[in-house]
């Protein structure tokens, strides 16, 4: 790690010079999140709330086809819209989207949204509530999950949010195999970098 911020000031002034003021403007920002997340949330992926919590949701999804995937997404966006949410209700007060509510308290802002995803994209536990239930058809799962790195968006104004953040995505390993099991993806505040 302290290899890479020794360097780090060469990069930003190649970046500079290759890119002009703008294109360096997003580099910086994207390096800023690389370095909050390795920092910051890659030392907490391994903790038994999440492996445990994906593990088991792993298992009762093994024979979960794309009919339930895409069942399981629509009961999900329809719940948005209604008084009665009892699938939306069981997943913000899981152990897990617990443990993430409380991640989230303790990055005091940087951190807006946190959602852990399994095998298929299915959300296992998050810290708000997401504008759908199935990520496994966006870049950021796909990319994290399938190309097992580090996945950053460029930053925007988010819909859920309404802050100008950033998306980080990283696979989720089991401890014991070192096989990708699930991915996670992290809303950083720009601002409060």
């Amino acid at each position: 790690m302290q290899h890479r911020r020794r360097i780090f000031p060469a990069i930003l002034i190649a970046t500079v010079l290759l890119f002009g003021p703008a294109g360096a403007e997003t580099d910086i920002r994207t390096a800023a999140v690389a370095d909050y997340i390795e920092a910051n949330v890659r030392p907490w992926l391994d903790e038994p709330a999440i492996i445990n919590a994906i593990l088991a949701q792993n298992g009762a999804h093994a024979r979960l086809g794309k009919a339930g995937i895409e069942m399981l997404d629509a009961r999900w966006r329809a719940e948005l819209s209604s008084t009665t949410r009892p699938m939306i209700e069981a997943q913000l007060s899981n152990p897990l989207s617990l443990y993430l509510k409380g991640r989230q308290r303790a990055a005091e802002g940087v951190i807006t949204e946190i959602f852990v995803m399994d095998n298929r994209g299915l959300n296992v536990g998050q810290s708000d509530i997401t504008s759908d239930y199935w990520q496994g058809d966006e870049a950021k799962w796909q990319k994290s999950f399938g190309g097992s790195v580090l996945y950053i968006e460029d930053a925007g104004r988010d819909e859920s949010t309404q802050l100008m953040q950033s998306q980080a995505s990283l696979p989720i390993r089991d401890p014991n195999t070192g096989a990708v099991i699930g991915a996670i993806t992290v809303g950083i505040n720009l601002d409060a970098l």
